[in-house]
C-alpha cells in the first residue's frame, strides 16, 4: 500500500545507536492512517505500561499522514507522540511548516526513537540513509541557532526540527520547533526529545509521495481551491488567528486575568492594540507552511515602546491571548519578543504564558512575595517583568526552576494555595478557548486522551458537508453522539496529515475526496468517522492501561463556573451531562469510562481488552 506512504519507518535505538528500517503492514495503515492513528498502534504495543516519560522505555515518535507532502490543500502536517510526562499518558502534538514534508522526501513516514544516547545526539537523514551525529556543539544553543549551523552544515533543502534549552532542561512544558516558528507545542513532548539526549532531527531528500494518478490529484486541488468558505478564507489568509485576539477577548472566548475576569471589565486602557488596523501594520510578510493556500502566519516587528525593532514570527492567537489576555498584557512588542523567546527556547506558548499568569496571581494574593520571584515585581500587564520571568522559566534559573515545569508542578511546590489559581486539566494548561461560552470544549478538554485540548474536535465545530444538528449550545442534552462523531473526524484529519484551518475552510470534502485520490482507495465520510473512532479509542485505552480515567481528572472549577461580569455572567456548564452522553454515545463505561468489550471487538481493537 505505497499511496500516499514511502513505505518504510526508521527504528532508532538511541542507547545503543543503532538504527533499522520497518515496513508498516497495510492493514494497519488501512486501520489507523498515519500520524498519531499509527503511532498510537505502534506506541501501545511496544512501550510497556507504567514506563517512566522521561525514561529510556518511553517511545518518541515523529509520523506524517499520508497526505503530508503531497497535492493535497494544506498536506503539510506531522505529529511527535509519546507518554506525555505532564499528564501521565497519552501525548502528541501536531505541527505544521516545512519539517513533515521533507520528512517524506527523504524517504521515511516516520521515525520511532527509544533509549537514551549517551552523549547529545542528532539524526540525519538524507535521500533515504540514516545516520546518528554528535552534538555536543550545539547543546546550550536555542532552536534557532540549531537550526542555523545545522542547515549550513548540511547544505540547502535541509530541513530542521529540535528543542531549545528547555527541552534539554526537561522543562515539562517543553515543545519541539521547526521553521523558527512551527511548533509541536503541547504534551510536554520536547522534554522527552530532551530526556533522550536528542537534539534535532535533520531531514533532506528529493524523493516524491507515490500516488496513483497525479494528474487527477492535481485537478482535485485546482477545483478544491475555488470551493473554500471565503469569510474563513479571508480571515485566515488576512490576519491569521493573531485577528481573533480582540473580538475573543470580548465575547467572552478568551479567558482573562488567569480564568478570573472578563475583556468588558478588565481592559480599560489598551486593548486597542489588538484590534486588526493596529496589528496588522506591524507584519513585514506573509509566511504560509508548505504548499499551504491560506498563508496564516507572518513575520513580524515591533515599532515602538521598549521592545523596538524586535522582529520574529507573527504569534499565534493562542500566544496573543496566554501573554496578553491572560496577563492584561497589551504591548506588542512585549508580545512578539514573547513569541521569541517561546520559539527559540523550545517552550509551548499556551503553556508558557498561563504559567505566567499563574504567577502574577499568586503574587497579587500574596501566595509569593519579591524575595520567592528573584525581586520581579509580577503584577498583571508588566511586560518587563513577563519577559523577564520566561527567561528564567525556559533556563530553570532562580524561581524559574520552581514553575519550569506548569502550573500544576509549581503550585504543588509553592503551596500556601496556590492551587486555586493553577489552571489545568489533569496537569496540562488550558488552551485560550473556554467552555462557557462553546461548552462543547468542555467534554474536549476532558475526554480526549490529551486533555486540555482545543484541536481535537467538538460538535461547535461542524464542518461543512457534514449533515449534523447540534441543537442549542447551552441544551447539554443530546450531545453525545454529534461530539463523538465530530472529534472521530478530526482524529482522521490529524491522523491523514492535514491542517485543521484547511478542513475548516474547504469543508468535510477536503478530507474524503484528497484520501480517495491520493490513497486509491474510496474514503467515505462513514469510513472516516469508523478510523477515526479507533484511532481515538486505542489513545485512550493508552491511558485506561496507565490507569487514568477522564472522569477523575483533576481541573479547575473556574472554567465551568458563571463569571460575575462579561458575556459568560451566569453560565455554568453542566459537565456531568456532558460526559455521561459522550460516554453513551462511545460505549464507554459511565463511571470506569472503559470502552466494553463488544465496542472494542466492534473497532478491531479486541487486543486492547
Amino acid at each position: 500500500m505505497a499511496n500516499g506512504y514511502m513505505g518504510k519507518i526508521l527504528n532508532v535505538d538511541l542507547s545503543s545507536g543503532t538504527l533499522s528500517d520497518e515496513v508498516i503492514a497495510d492493514d494497519i495503515l488501512r486501520d489507523y492512517v498515519g500520524g498519531y492513528g499509527v503511532a498510537a498502534r505502534l506506541l501501545y504495543e511496544r512501550m510497556p505500561a507504567g514506563a517512566a516519560p522521561l525514561g529510556p522505555e518511553n517511545l518518541l515518535a515523529v509520523f506524517t499522514g499520508p497526505l503530508t507532502g503531497s497535492p493535497s490543500i494544506e498536506g503539510n502536517r506531522f505529529v511527535v507522540c509519546c507518554k506525555s510526562p505532564l499528564t501521565g499518558g497519552w501525548g502528541d502534538a501536531n505541527c505544521g511548516g516545512t519539517f513533515g514534508p521533507h520528512m517524506k522526501f527523504a524517504g521515511y513516514d516516520g521515525l520511532l526513537f527509544t533509549g537514551i544516547a549517551e552523549n547529545p545526539t542528532y539524526l540525519l537523514i538524507e535521500d533515504g540513509e540514516a545516520s546518528l551525529h554528535d552534538a555536543s556543539d550545539l547543546w546550550g544553543l536555542d532552536s534557532n541557532e540549531t537550526e542555523d549551523i545545522l542547515i549550513d552544515r548540511h547544505g540547502r533543502g535541509t530541513q530542521v526540527a529540535s528543542i531549545g534549552q528547555a527541552g534539554e532542561n526537561l522543562s515539562l512544558i517543553a515543545c519541539i520547533m521547526n521553521d523558527k516558528g512551527r511548533a509541536a507545542g503541547r504534551s510536554g513532548v520536547g522534554a522527552v526529545m530532551g530526556s533522550k539526549k536528542l537534539k534535532a532531527v535533520v531531514v533532506k531528500g528529493k524523493a516524491q509521495v507515490p500516488i496513483p494518478n497525479i494528474t487527477k490529484a492535481r485537478e482535485t486541488r485546482r477545483r478544491m481551491l475555488k470551493e473554500a468558505n471565503e469569510g474563513l478564507y479571508d480571515f485566515f489568509h488576512g490576519t491569521g488567528t493573531l485577528g481573533l485576539t480582540s473580538p475573543s477577548a470580548m465575547s467572552g472566548d478568551s479567558p482573562v486575568k488567569n480564568w478570573g475576569g472578563s475583556g468588558m471589565a478588565d481592559f480599560e486602557e489598551g486593548f486597542e492594540n489588538y484590534k486588526d488596523e493596529n496589528i496588522m501594520h506591524l507584519q513585514s510578510k506573509r509566511y504560509g507552511c508548505w504548499r499551504c493556500s491560506l498563508a496564516c502566519g507572518g513575520h513580524m516587528q515591533a515599532k515602538e515602546g521598549p521592545y523596538a525593532g524586535v522582529a520574529h514570527h507573527k504569534p499565534e492567537y493562542e500566544t496573543a491571548a496566554s501573554f496578553g489576555t491572560m496577563t492584561l498584557g497589551t504591548d506588542m512588542g512585549a508580545l512578539i519578543k514573547a513569541n521569541e523567546q517561546c520559539n527559540r527556547y523550545g517552550l509551548d506558548t499556551i503553556s508558557a504564558g498561563v504559567t505566567i499568569a499563574f504567577v502574577i496571581e499568586c503574587f497579587e494574593n500574596d501566595v509569593i512575595t519579591l524575595e520567592d520571584t528573584d525581586g520581579i515585581e509580577m503584577t498583571w500587564g508588566n511586560v518587563e517583568s513577563i519577559v523577564a520571568m520566561t527567561d528564567k522559566l525556559a533556563l530553570r534559573e532562580g524561581f524559574g526552576d520552581v514553575i519550569a515545569d506548569g502550573v500544576r508542578v509549581a503550585a504543588e511546590r509553592i503551596g500556601r494555595g496556590a492551587e486555586e489559581f493553577a489552571i489545568h486539566v489533569q496537569g496540562q494548561e488550558l488552551p485560550m478557548h473556554d467552555p462557557r461560552l462553546e461548552p462543547a470544549l468542555a467534554t474536549t478538554y476532558t475526554m480526549d486522551a490529551t486533555p486540555g485540548r482545543h484541536t481535537q474536535g467538538h460538535e461547535g465545530g461542524i464542518p461543512a458537508g457534514l449533515d449534523l444538528d447540534r441543537g442549542d449550545k447551552y441544551d447539554y442534552t443530546g450531545k453525545g453522539d454529534a461530539h463523538r462523531i465530530t472529534s472521530a473526524l478530526m482524529h482522521t484529519v490529524n491522523a491523514a496529515g492535514i491542517c485543521q484551518f484547511g478542513y475548516m475552510t474547504y469543508g468535510l470534502n477536503l478530507l474524503t475526496e484528497f484520501m480517495t485520490v491520493i490513497s486509491g482507495e474510496e474514503w467515505s465520510a462513514d469510513r472516516c468517522i469508523e478510523v477515526g473512532e479507533r484511532i481515538g479509542t486505542l489513545r485512550h485505552m493508552f491511558n485506561i492501561r496507565e490507569g487514568l480515567n477522564p472522569t477523575e481528572f483533576s481541573y479547575s472549577p473556574r472554567m465551568l463556573r458563571g463569571m460575575e461580569t462579561g458575556n459568560l455572567r451566569g453560565v455554568d456548564v453542566d459537565m456531568e451531562t456532558l460526559q455521561k452522553e459522550y460516554m453513551e454515545a462511545a460505549g464507554w463505561d459511565p463511571k470506569t469510562a472503559r470502552p466494553s468489550n463488544a465496542k472494542l471487538d466492534s473497532l478491531g481493537l479486541g487486543f486492547a481488552k
